[in-house]
């Protein structure tokens, strides 16, 4: 580590506060004191976007992964609670190198909801259905009194195989390896701002929320000894990778001019004093894969629509354990920690 360092605030409380579903560190200590504490197993422990589970006479694995979604606005640029719905899951179990196949979705309704407010939403799940290849399988559907929720909160759960011989997760990642990124931060997280009216200007920025199944399946017969798979939502890409080097013991480095952001996002950022490495993202991927096959993963990621803005934006390293060290444009280093605290409350 060289150059001057930025110190890194920490916040703790007795209570839980909106912070806590921040994705950052204070969603980390909740999940480790309360629910890891009662709740914890072999699988929950992984600390993966989705849980592997063997399969009895059978070959392969199966990855499951569950989600709540409660983004407001209902609708913004880009996107809705539906699509993000089931974006999020088939992207977190496609992070294990699964193939998505069928999801669960339970609906909690708020007394007085449009029903075609509804139905644009589930129409909305269907299309991202179709688009990832996937079908809902079982539902529930519970109403509460008016005023007890915000029109529509939706959980899903995804199920999809893992073909025999494929290992991914975030505690691989090695030493020598390559960080790739496939396009540019913030658009989620500012798409969703615009839409509450609170950037006080038009940016244009649309929501990136979107499957990635496809892009991911294409990665993977391309490369077949990619390490680490992993969506950086909630927290962003800071927070994620802070995660990749805590389960994988070894540092990441990062070099600042590579990371992509729109003009738009970072203009945004400047003036509302937030960092596009903390903001969200939905259709956005992390990839950890040795260092010679960099060229090939960056020419199958260019060739989807999805990732014609990826980029190389660091290396895996041994020194510095569990710290992610970002060179910024004036030689400095930037320690990265997770993220503390809540920059914009319910974005997914």
């Amino acid at each position: 580590m060289q150059g001057p360092v930025c110190p890194v605030p920490h916040h703790h409380t007795d209570t839980v506060v909106i912070g806590h579903g921040s994705g950052g560190s204070m969603t980390r200590d909740l999940i480790r004191n309360i629910f890891q504490s009662h709740l914890g197993n072999a699988y929950l422990d992984q600390g993966n976007d989705a849980a592997r589970i063997g399969l009895q006479n059978a070959e392969g694995e199966m990855a499951i992964s569950t989600d709540s979604h409660v983004v407001f606005p209902i609708f913004y640029p880009g996107g809705d609670i539906g699509r993000l719905a089931i974006c999020g899951t088939v992207n977190d179990v496609a992070m294990l190198g699964a193939e998505p196949a069928f999801l669960t979705a339970g609906f909690i309704l708020e007394e007085g909801l449009p029903m075609e407010t509804l139905t644009r939403v589930i129409e909305s799940m269907a299309s991202a259905c179709e688009e990832a290849r996937v079908q809902i399988v079982a539902g529930d559907t519970k109403v509460v009194e008016k005023g007890k929720a915000d029109g529509i909160f939706i959980n899903t759960a995804g199920f999809g195989l893992i073909p025999p011989g494929r290992d991914l997760g975030g505690q691989l990642a090695r030493p020598g390896d390559a960080v790739l990124i496939s396009g540019t931060l913030g658009d989620h997280g500012i798409a969703v701002l615009q839409a509450r009216g609170d950037l006080g200007f038009e940016s244009g920025i649309q929501s990136d929320v979107a499957p990635l199944n496809k892009m991911i399946a294409a990665l993977l017969e391309a490369v077949s000894d990619v390490h680490v798979l992993r969506d950086p939502t909630r927290g962003g890409l800071a927070t994620t990778l802070k995660e990749i080097a805590c389960q994988s013991q070894v540092s990441i480095h990062l070099d600042e001019d590579s990371i992509p952001v729109k003009p738009a996002v970072r203009t945004a950022c400047d003036m509302l004093g937030f960092d596009p490495l903390y903001l969200a993202n939905e259709g956005k991927l992390i990839v950890v894969l040795p260092e010679d096959k960099v060229e090939i993963a960056l020419k199958v990621l260019h060739n989807n629509p999805y990732g014609v803005m990826a980029a190389r934006i660091g290396s895996v390293s041994e020194n510095d354990p569990e710290q992610v060290l970002l060179k910024t444009p004036y030689g400095t280093t930037r320690i990265l920690d997770m993220l503390s605290g809540e920059i914009l409350p319910r974005i997914c």
